[in-house]
């Protein structure tokens, strides 16, 4: 029996994907190994983001080449998409299989080890073809233990100038709201109490048909089994009232939305080409606010984008402070070849991204810090996890519907593992980290 390993560089969808391609090997008798392990077939899903992550794409392909001369290495996703069919001899890779051709993999295979001159294959579409349509995957188990991400849209039609992605996943694309409710009968069945609905453009999902994201949601909730629904990131322009109100309606709803903003400042914004405004952005976390008591907002910010001024940037800072997020990812602007950004003129010198990111990841902290100490005497409903390690002293962890990380003492012969439990916060540990809960 063959033995395969895999590698996920990248987002959720990618990670879907990856446990989607490993279920595939397994219904064709592979036997799956970690990574790290000698393996006869090793997959590695690529990523394509940055140049950073283009770069651990070709490292990866290359690392598995030198634990086994003789394995068959597949490389596939967006870097190879944009890049792989150019360079196949340098990549090193015997089989490419481009984006919306992952289900040929166990052919492909096959292919190669029918193929006595080994041959690379090279397995593409034109993935801009505006008439590519949804390439349906499936899971039944994901990696997580508790929690399964489902990818249920593929695609972006938007062109951020920074963003290589709209070319790596071409238009945008969503799947049949039957097909996606099937798959998460499927996970309730192998006991998953939540789901995380992901796509590419999420927000979009649904485009140019006659249902919508909302309509997914309501499909979703009815699944019996499934306790929790939590939404990868969003575009503000979909936070509506009705939007809204219809979600707010689904008890299962997590009070957690990922808001993507990017810059504070509308002027940065207008030369990312983002499609929204600082008003509209305000407006729909207003809304949020409205109709969910508290809810964790979350949000991306690049800083250092070209031409930020100082006085750009501190817009940006003051409008954090406004907001005051849950937490906050912050990016340095990097450079991305084949963006228009890449060729803008006024590009940020390092130290002043490094000083700008400094800053605004410590405002992030603070605030994250007073969201969490803001529960503390609340019931939050939570999931636990897994066992860890806090000052020594063993607790069972989770993430509230907030997302907010919670512990409880851990007791003998006690398993929460899976467990939704209602518990009250009591207090937050030394490092801020987690709050204190008590059942």
């Amino acid at each position: 029996m063959k033995k395969a390993a895999l590698h996920n560089l990248g987002c959720k969808v990618n990670a879907y994907e990856t446990e989607a391609m490993e279920e595939l090997l397994k219904k064709d008798g592979f036997t799956i190994v970690g990574f790290d392990e000698v393996a006869d077939v090793y997959v590695i899903n690529t990523c394509s983001v940055t140049n950073i992550a283009d770069r651990k794409s070709r490292q990866m392909i290359h690392k598995c080449k030198k634990m086994n001369p003789d394995a068959c290495v597949v490389a596939a996703g967006c870097y190879v998409q944009n890049f792989g069919k150019d360079i196949p001899e340098e990549l090193g890779a015997d089989i490419i299989i481009g984006n919306n051709k992952k289900n040929d993999l166990v052919e492909r295979i096959h292919e190669y080890y029918a193929n006595l001159d080994k041959q690379p294959i090279l397995d593409y579409i034109d993935i801009n073809d505006g008439n590519v349509s949804y390439e349906n995957m499936h899971i039944e188990k994901d990696s997580e233990h508790t929690r399964a991400f489902l990818k249920v849209q593929d695609g972006c039609n938007q062109f951020c100038s920074y963003c290589i992605i709209p070319f790596a996943r071409g238009r945008i694309r969503s799947r049949e709201i039957g097909d996606v409710v099937e798959e998460v009968k499927g996970l309730a069945k192998n006991g998953y109490k939540e789901v995380v609905i992901t796509g590419i453009h999420l927000s979009s999902f649904g485009s140019g048909t006659e249902f919508t994201l909302a309509d997914l949601l309501e499909a979703v909730h009815e699944v019996d089994g499934i306790e929790r629904i939590r939404l990868g990131s969003l575009e503000p322009q979909i936070v509506t009232e009705d939007f809204a109100k219809r979600v707010s309606a689904l008890y299962k709803m997590c009070p957690h939305f990922h808001l993507s903003l990017q810059s504070g400042c509308d002027t940065v914004l207008k030369r990312m080409n983002r499609k929204y405004t600082i008003e509209q952005y305000t407006k729909g976390v207003e809304i949020l606010r409205k109709y969910f008591k508290d809810p964790a907002i979350t949000t991306d910010i690049i800083v250092g984008f070209p031409g930020e001024t100082e006085e750009e940037y501190k817009v940006t800072e003051d409008y954090v402070h406004e907001i005051a997020f849950y937490e906050l990812h912050v990016f340095a602007y990097s450079k991305r070849a084949g963006t228009k950004a890449a060729t803008m003129p006024n590009q940020i010198a390092n130290t002043i991204k490094k000083q700008r990111s400094a800053s605004l990841i410590a405002a992030g902290n603070e605030s994250t810090l007073a969201y969490r100490k803001a529960h503390i005497g609340q019931t939050l409903d939570i999931l636990f996890e897994e066992k860890a390690l806090i000052s020594g002293q063993e607790y069972f962890v989770g993430f509230s519907k907030e997302y907010i990380k919670c512990a409880v003492k851990a007791y003998d012969n006690q398993d929460l593992s899976n467990c939704i439990i209602k518990a009250r916060a009591v207090d937050i540990t030394e490092d801020g980290q987690y709050l204190v809960v008590e059942i």
